[in-house]
């Protein structure tokens, strides 16, 4: 009775702040968990017409069906690889420019770069979509137009296989490098300024006061942001890779959310794709879990 009478004054003491987190808490309760609930349809046949309660139950038989799809190993692949270059290759890029930016000792030349590399985050996918084609279409493209000017003969990355995955990975850098260097900036910041100033009187140059002071200060927002991005690694971003597919370089860019797509709201096969939706979720979960297990292990804090 006791610890619920002092739980009940604390309640009623920052009675604001629980109300004020009302309409947060109605937001995920309709939009994120409700919808939750549909997952069921992944165990059944379902049908519109009948409901969750009444469509018929099929068990495991949809994640049978796209187990021994041959479709599910090129999906598998091309998954796999473009959540490694996301990992590889583009989330050090915004430490990396984050610390550059840091290095700048004038506000007026941070600032002036901030907003620049801050910019192409606010362009919608479907404008880099449209620049890239712009750029690099064979009928009055830029980039070919340049080429034959020299005397070059003309390139068309936009039907090549080859160059899928390398443009996919430009405009992600293009657009989300500059953005991303938001938190890591803000970590930096946090750091003591004293402890530069002890490192400048003891000698320590530039590149020993990033390397013994500012990187270590961001480590533990390093590893976090580390932590969520493997969560986010099957999922390489629908609205970029769907926009630039076509029939020519579909064999190395069609992954998982674009096959749910297809198969979901294009084909209707809603309690297929649900299941296909679902191993997604599934293996996304386990390896924010194994990462964040594996940082513990390491001595640092992880997400929980």
């Amino acid at each position: 009775m006791k610890i619920k009478s002092k739980l009940f004054i604390q309640i009623k003491r920052k009675r604001w702040l629980y109300i004020m987190l009302i309409p947060g808490i109605i937001y995920y309760a309709i939009f994120r968990f409700a919808p939750m609930l549909g997952l069921v349809s992944a165990f059944q046949n379902y049908q519109p017409f009948l409901g969750f309660a009444k469509s018929p139950w099929v068990g495991f038989s949809h994640f049978q069906r796209f187990f021994h799809e041959p479709m599910f190993w090129t999906l598998l692949r091309n998954t796999l690889i473009l959540g490694c270059m996301n990992i590889l290759l583009f989330f050090p890029l915004p430490i990396i420019l984050a610390l550059l930016i840091n290095e700048l000792k004038h506000s007026y030349y941070k600032n002036v770069i901030q907003t620049i590399v801050y910019i192409p985050h606010l362009v919608s996918w479907v404008v880099v979509a449209s620049l890239t084609y712009t750029f690099f279409t064979t009928e009055g493209g830029l980039v070919n137009e340049i080429l034959l000017s020299i005397n070059k003969n003309p390139i068309n990355p936009l039907l090549s296989e080859t160059a899928f995955r390398p443009m996919i990975l430009l405009q992600l850098i293009w657009k989300e490098a500059g953005w991303g260097t938001i938190l890591f900036l803000s970590a930096i910041a946090s750091i003591d300024p004293i402890l530069y100033e002890a490192a400048r009187i003891d000698g320590a140059g530039r590149w020993q006061q990033v390397k013994y002071l500012t990187f270590p200060g961001i480590k533990s927002t390093v590893v976090t942001m580390l932590i969520l991005r493997i969560g986010q690694f099957l999922d390489t971003g629908f609205e970029q890779i769907m926009l630039m597919l076509n029939s020519v370089n579909r064999n190395a860019g069609e992954v998982f959310d674009t096959y749910i797509y297809e198969m979901g709201i294009k084909g209707g096969q809603f309690s297929y794709s649900a299941s296909v939706g679902l191993f997604k979720s599934v293996i996304a979960l386990t390896l924010v879990l194994m990462a964040n297990t594996i940082a513990k292990k390491l001595g640092e804090e992880g997400l929980y």
